[in-house]
């Protein structure tokens, strides 16, 4: 059964959504509490697992790295040593931002970043494809992002 959370719980996380780096003084005056509660809250939130962490969000263009591409896999089957050889990979790969299994005709949907088109091939070719387990890659490459957003609908 999931954990509830009531109305001033959801405005906390919709506004940290936003601001991560605000103040408690501030979220507190936002929210409509004093500071004190306003923290406990936000504690509780955290300690719950509603808050599963904080970042930064860069921007790959300008650090370097523009290309971004989504890779279907599908591997030739599922022993425990094939998924265990293709999670250990996935983990040790810096490039490799996400990793889904799926239902459907792929078992993996993996977000990439790269440097350069040739990056992305030397990726695929020197260590996806090693891989003995992997059957087949088809990657889609981003032309424009027309939306980005880590904020999930809590409110």
């Amino acid at each position: 059964m999931p954990k509830m959370l009531d109305r001033v719980d959801r405005r906390i996380l919709d506004t940290l959504q936003a601001d991560a780096r605000i103040s408690n003084q501030e979220l507190a005056k936002r929210i409509g509490l004093s500071p004190a509660p306003c923290w406990r809250r936000l504690r509780r939130l955290e300690e719950e697992g509603f808050i599963a962490g904080y970042a930064t969000l860069l921007n790959g263009s300008a650090i370097g790295l523009p290309i971004s591409a989504y890779a279907l896999v599908s591997l030739e089957n599922h022993h425990p040593e094939t998924v265990r050889q293709f999670d250990q990979l996935i983990r040790e790969r810096p490039e490799v931002l996400e990793c889904h299994s799926m239902s459907g005709a792929n078992d993996y949907l993996l977000r990439i970043v790269a440097a350069s088109m040739e990056a992305y091939e030397h990726f695929l070719s020197t260590q996806v494809l090693q891989l003995p387990a992997v059957r087949s890659v088809n990657t889609s490459f981003v032309l424009r992002t027309k939306k980005f957003t880590t904020r999930l609908p809590v409110a």
